[in-house]
């Protein structure tokens, strides 16, 4: 029945921006594209400004350091080499502590810090801590255009339901999920673009869903997004067991304007089969506060939902 009416619904896009014959998650669930780009050169396929300011904070500060620590013992192995009588006031009681002393000398040298107990004697020597001066002031500006960037960067800041439901609604069923903005950013003109691909016959094919509402004007709470099951949808004549059998992956795509950085934010993500639940309904997330005047909104009843009888012919 459901593979009938697929092919009977009439509002299948022709280009949906997918590949229809690929199996495969499109978006991972937080909004990244699952693909793999090959065919070109390392440095074509990436962009390293764009791959710093998307690395979570703790390896990004970890990768600074790195880069940090081992170009300073590149700079001390090269000062090492030169020879320690063109350093001054090194301690040379074992080859261990003149090395510590090295290092530390070209940690004040990179910073252009530069204490003055340790100095370089000699054309090699002072040419090389020269070098490595002048790299230190490149390698800090990027790094500050980085932390910049990654800092006045906007987001949406939005958290989407961990599944997506399949509930009474009206006098048939709906598909629902809900989202939140998490932070203290203000949220107006958003909007949702919902997009489904079913697989038939080894072909994904991909429809757009309507929504009962696709612009709300304020994002300061949850909202929950429906699609009715009706006969305009493609899932019209989905049974349970169609949403656990039949491959379907749902694309989601939230636009808002941010009131701060005057500019549009955007947000993705999708759900599987494995995610989406039959038979389940959000409870709210929202309640009034002790005295009458706020209403709180508890982030963490986000995923909470209870389990309700779907009869498969409504």
């Amino acid at each position: 029945m459901a593979k009938k009416h697929q092919q009977s619904f009439q509002n299948s896009l022709q280009d949906s921006g997918y590949s229809d014959t690929i199996s495969t998650r499109y978006l991972n669930k937080d909004g990244k594209s699952n693909v793999k780009k090959v065919g070109a050169g390392l440095m074509d396929r990436w962009s390293w400004y764009h791959t710093m300011l998307e690395l979570p904070y703790p390896r990004f500060l970890l990768y600074l350091l790195v880069a940090f620590i081992s170009t300073n013992l590149l700079f001390a192995s090269l000062y090492y080499l030169i020879g320690t009588e063109h350093l001054t006031s090194i301690d040379r009681s074992s080859t261990q502590n003149e090395f510590i002393d090295i290092f530390f000398f070209s940690s004040q040298t990179f910073t252009t810090v530069g204490y003055g107990r340790i100095a370089p004697v000699g054309i090699l020597a002072s040419l090389l801590s020269t070098f490595e001066a002048f790299l230190g002031l490149l390698f800090f500006a990027v790094a500050t255009g980085l932390f910049y960037g990654r800092f006045s960067r906007p987001r949406a800041f939005i958290r989407f339901s961990d599944n997506m439901l399949v509930a009474p609604y009206q006098d048939s069923k709906a598909l629902m999920f809900r989202l939140v903005p998490y932070k203290n950013n203000s949220l107006t003109n958003a909007e949702v673009s919902v997009m489904a691909a079913i697989e038939e016959d080894s072909v994904r094919k991909f429809y757009s869903l309507r929504t009962e509402l696709s612009r709300i004007t304020s994002l300061s709470m949850n909202w929950t997004i429906v699609h009715n099951i009706d006969e305009k949808s493609p899932f019209y004549e989905f049974s349970q067991e169609n949403f656990k059998e039949i491959p379907i992956e749902i694309i989601i795509h939230i636009n808002a304007f941010d009131e701060v950085f005057s500019n549009t934010v955007l947000q993705k993500t999708s759900y599987i089969n494995s995610e989406i639940i039959y038979g389940a309904k959000f409870l709210p997330m929202y309640y009034p506060s002790a005295d009458k005047k706020t209403t709180v909104l508890d982030i963490k009843r986000l995923n909470y939902f209870e389990k309700v009888f779907l009869n498969n012919n409504n």
